[in-house]
Formats: structure tokens, sequence, C-alpha cells
């Protein structure tokens, strides 16, 4: 097949009546089909694709389903406004013939500072696009996501369809316990704001040739910024951090790093078996594995600190053409013994007590515990005027929400003891709006019996964390299927 074959994209949508969803899913699939089969192709004729009316439906209902729909952009809009001032088939009707004749221009993206996790003081810069861009962008990512993922490495885990932050820690685990050792735990330094539009579209290219969805890429990267103070400034490097298509973009610009390191284990690669492996180790050559989520990081290496420390310089020199430096302050090597943090957990190669053996085990990292354990003194303000009820339902979301992401470690204790500080958080909470004391308390709480009851209001009940089963999560490695392909067995 020609490199530059264009994409019949008219016969592609030309099938029987079927649901947007659908007919945007079999449209994926295609095209994800395509791009595995032929790395070297580059995608004409897109543009049809990215307008067609069941891929802005489907854009708009997944930018109407967001977390953020109800934050307006610069326009003022939400998704709620649209529906109810335009109608969703009008507004998509006037929204495609913007992209169709070429006059649709993205608007500048509101600045909303942010508290970075953990009390540092720090800020996270986002940029909130209006509610047409954000359309637009969800039906850009429909088109170019199963293009990119065909090239994507197995080592990326952020913000890709099918994975999750526990498959990084999953691999961390593995390789840790085959002997992986030594820890280069990086941070790219402000990596959604530094990276290099030059070198970020010149990837983009290397799969996509048609000039409309290229220009409109281009357009979304050089839309400006409307700072909190109202003043508006151009945006030279970087992709907005909370714009919908940013985390496919970032991906594709760090895919430089997953191709570089990952280069050793492709098929005939220095690394590729273990029987290679081996040979190099025997020569006191190194081998490592890297492991990223978006723009954090880990490179283990079985070898040395020496050979950490160059992969290390190595990594920077990959890095710089893309406008992108580690960070110093947020970038460690260290050994496995000594334990890091990566996505929220503690992993650590340690003894195991009472014997001689020694394992990596994850637990759950300080911070998360501590930001939890916020997130509950504060719905549990002993002068809450909130009803018990929904007091008891945001406590169950907060804590379910944060156990569940974390029940795969060793977390057994550390969630008892939450349970423990919960009850006893609503308890004074109780004895302060009722005036209870202690009799009072065991009167209304305990069966005759003796036996305490749970904490509910109504038919809404306090449910403990600790019942959560902690299990350990299964490492996948190279079988996580794409939305598009079976899964690998």
């Amino acid at each position: 097949m020609p490199k530059d074959a264009p994409l019949n994209s008219g016969a592609l949508l030309e099938m029987d009546p079927v649901g947007p969803r659908q007919r945007v899913s079999e449209m994926q699939a295609k095209l994800h089909r395509w791009a595995a089969a032929d790395p070297g192709r580059r995608f004409d004729d897109l543009f049809n694709l990215v307008h067609d009316p069941a891929t802005l439906i489907v854009a708009f209902d997944r930018v109407a389903r967001n977390r953020g729909a109800r934050t307006p952009g610069m326009d003022g809009l939400t998704a709620a406004d649209v529906e109810e001032r335009f109608g969703v088939p009008g507004f998509l009707d006037g929204l495609r013939a913007q992209l169709k004749r070429g006059s649709f221009r993205p608007l500048p993206v509101r600045e909303r500072k942010i508290p970075k996790p953990g009390g540092s003081g720090k800020v996270r810069r986002l940029g909130i696009p209006v509610i047409a861009d954000r359309v637009v962008q969800a039906a850009l990512k429909l088109v170019l996501e199963p293009i990119f993922e065909a090239d994507f490495k197995p080592v990326s885990y952020g913000f890709r369809p099918k994975r999750r932050a526990q498959d990084a820690i999953a691999e961390i685990h593995f390789y840790g316990t085959h002997g992986y050792r030594w820890v280069l735990d990086a941070d790219i330094a402000a990596c959604f704001d530094e990276i290099d539009h030059v070198a970020l579209m010149d990837r983009v290219r290397m799969r996509v040739k048609d000039k409309r969805v290229l220009a409109l890429v281009k357009a979304f990267l050089k839309s400006g910024l409307l700072t909190e103070l109202g003043e508006h400034q151009e945006t030279f490097t970087g992709t907005p951090q909370g714009g919908i298509i940013s985390p496919l973009l970032a991906n594709i610009a760090l895919s430089v790093l997953d191709e570089h390191l990952h280069r050793a284990w492709e098929p005939d690669g220095e690394l590729s078996t273990s029987g290679r492996r081996e040979r190099r180790s025997a020569k006191g050559l190194p081998s490592w594995r890297l492991v990223r989520y978006a723009d954090d990081f880990v490179v283990l290496v079985k070898g040395t600190r020496q050979d950490t420390e160059a992969l290390r310089e190595e990594i920077a020199q990959v890095l710089a053409p893309m406008g992108l430096r580690l960070s110093e302050a947020k970038t460690q090597l260290v050994h496995l013994s000594e334990g890091f943090d990566f996505l929220g957990f503690h992993i650590q190669w340690r003894r195991k007590r009472g014997t001689d053996k020694w394992y990596v085990y994850t637990f759950i990292a300080d911070r998360p515990v501590r930001s939890v354990k916020a997130k509950i003194r504060t719905l549990t303000h002993r002068t809450s005027q909130q009803d018990l009820a929904v007091v008891l339902v945001n406590l169950n979301q907060v804590t379910h929400g944060w156990a569940n992401y974390f029940r795969h470690a060793v977390a057994k204790r550390t969630f008892s003891n939450l349970d423990n500080l919960v009850w006893w958080r609503v308890i004074r909470l109780l004895q302060e709006r009722h005036h209870w004391n202690w009799t009072d308390v065991r009167r209304r709480l305990t069966t005759p019996t003796g036996r305490w009851r749970p904490i509910s209001a109504g038919e809404i009940e306090l449910r403990k964390i600790s019942a959560i089963p902690v299990t350990r999560y299964r490492y996948r490695g190279n079988k996580i299927p794409t939305p598009w392909t079976p899964a690998i067995t």
C-alpha cells in the first residue's frame, strides 16, 4: 500500500443507518486496523470524519457527560446552556457548517489555577476551552486516537483507553521482583506548558497528511489564553492542560521517550529475550525498563547506580528536542530497598517479617492518606449544618472511591484506621449537633445485646471501606487490548 494512500472516508461512512456511537466505533476500528497494518501510512481525507454528524454527536455526548461540563469557558456557556438555548441538533449543525466552510476558529482558553495535591502551596494552571471548542477537540480525538494508539508503546499507561495506573504499578512490581532494583524516579517539568509546537506537529505529521486536520490541531495549540486577570496571552509552547485533546497530544510528544527506551525490547532488540538480557548481565551491561504515566515516569534498571545515572543523561538529551526537561526537584535516583512513591503508591523491596526472604511490596503512600483524611475532616466538621444523609453520602463517595483505587496495595490496616477516623468524626458531629453524651450515643447506636449498629440516616448507611476486598492486581503486560481489538490471551 502506498505510504500516503488517501483514506476513502466516503466509503467508510456510507453504511446502513446505525446509531452514532456504533458508527463511530466502526470507523475507529477501521482506522486502527489500517494504522496497525501499515506503520508508515500517512492518513489523508480525515477531515470529513471529524465533521461527520455521527462524530459530532458522540463528541458532544462525551463533553456533556464529562465532570467539567458545568464549567464554562470564556463565553460563559456550559453544556446545559447549549442544550437549553440552542438545542443540540441546531448547535451541532452550526458547528459542522463552520468546519466545512473553514471558518471555525477556536477561542482562547480560560485560565483557572487549582492547588496541587499535597499541600505544597503550588498551583496547577488549567485551560478551559469553550463548549464548541471542546466538541471539536473531542471529535478530533475520536479520529486521531485510534491511529496513534497503533504506534504507542506498551510501557505508556496514562490517558490511554483500557489502561490504568494500577497497570503501571503492576509492571514496576513485576520487574522489581525480577532484579530491576535501581530506579530513576523522574518528572518532566511543566510538561503541558513547554512542549515545543514545531516538534509536536512534526510527530503528528508522521501519521496525518490531511492539511485541514493539521491546521485544526495547530489552531488549538495557538488559540491563546485568557488569564484570571482578563489579559490575553499568546501560547507559543505547550498544550493547555484541561483541553480534551491535550493528553493525546502530550502522549504523542512523549512517545519519543517511549520509542527510544523501548527500542531494545522490540523483536531482535538487545533486550528482547531473557537469554539476551542474561548475556548482557554476564558482561556487566545493564538492562532497563521504562514505565510511564503521562509526564511521570520511572526507569527500572538491572545494573548499577552509574548505569542509572547514564540513562538519566540520555533521557534528558532525548527530551530536549521536544522542548522538555526533567524536574530537578522531583527527579531522583533511588535503590528499590529505599522505596519510592509513584502514582500515590509507595513501592519498596524489603524483607518479609519473620523470614530472610525479600519481596517487592506496594503500600499506600503517605500523601494520599493525608489528603483523604483532610477531606474526611472537612466533610465532618462538628458545626456542619448539612443534613446527616448528605454527609454520609459524601463520605461514602470520597472514601470508597479512594479505597477502590488503592485496594490492590497492602491496605487492610490503613482501611481499618480510616474507618475508625470516619466513625469517630461522625459521632462527634452528632454529639455536637444533638448535645448527646456518651450514654446517649450508646443508647441510640447499639442493639439490646450491646452490638454497635451502623450509623445511618433513613436508607443511607455509613459503609466501611475495610469491607472492600484487598487483592493482588495481576500484571497484564502486553496483553492489554485497545477498544478496537480483542484481548490477547
